[in-house]
């Protein structure tokens, strides 16, 4: 499968297992879609279990086992849900496209483009072992005057060079998207959610380009 010329404002390749069956999950229009999620390896055996949404008109969803590998290309989505009367921002990985993979495969991607706006200033931290952590929400915009808002995380100098920026800022990000598992509690018992974020490895300021750009573009020569 090849990702190039796929990089637009918000563009996800990634591969992994099927881990739990396809479900139907809604209708738009007369087109249903279903869910299904995967693990994902790291490098590191870790795993990152993300859920996949996909059209019934991409693939018979009977195909969709579990310890299936697929191939995915898509957008990395979010949605509110009003459960318990309470407005939770919910992610998903929306396929566009997706192939079967061979059992022995040995590649496994996990790579992520967005070109978004910081929509919350960006907070920063350092952990007990002076780890620099920042948090930022960047907000993708897409057809039909939506957005997504999506959820990032920066560590050590990504960390502090995010810390500086301010909202309405243009970033372009690169990374991979994860799991991390936390605990919530409610009322009397805490539970174990998951969470889903982007991981980044990369960052650029889009306003920063242009300037470069425009300064380039003064020179006489």
């Amino acid at each position: 499968m090849h990702t190039e010329g796929l990089l637009e404002n918000n563009s996800i390749y990634i591969s992994g297992k099927i881990i739990e069956e396809c479900e139907f999950s809604h209708e738009v229009y007369g087109e249903g879609f279903y869910l299904f999620k995967i693990s994902s390896e790291r490098l590191s055996d870790n795993e990152d279990i993300l859920p996949i949404t996909i059209s019934e008109r991409l693939i018979d969803r009977q195909s969709l086992t579990i310890d299936t590998r697929v191939e995915v290309i898509g957008q990395l989505r979010s949605y509110n849900n009003y459960g318990n009367k309470k407005n939770k921002l919910v992610l998903t990985i929306f396929a566009r496209e997706i192939n079967l993979l061979e059992e022995n495969t040995e590649q496994n991607p996990n790579q992520i483009f967005l070109n978004g706006f910081i929509c919350k200033p960006p907070v920063y931290r350092k952990t007990p072992f002076g780890r620099e952590i920042s948090d930022i929400l960047v907000a993708v915009n897409r057809a039909y005057n939506k957005s997504d808002y999506i959820p990032c995380i920066a560590w050590g100098r990504n960390a502090r060079y995010l810390s500086n920026l301010s909202v309405g800022e243009n970033i372009k990000i690169w990374g991979r998207v994860q799991s991390r598992k936390y605990q919530k509690k409610v009322e009397d018992a805490v539970e174990e959610r998951i969470a889903y974020e982007v991981s980044i490895s990369k960052i650029e300021v889009a306003s920063e380009k242009r300037e470069k750009q425009k300064s380039i573009g003064n020179h006489s020569f």
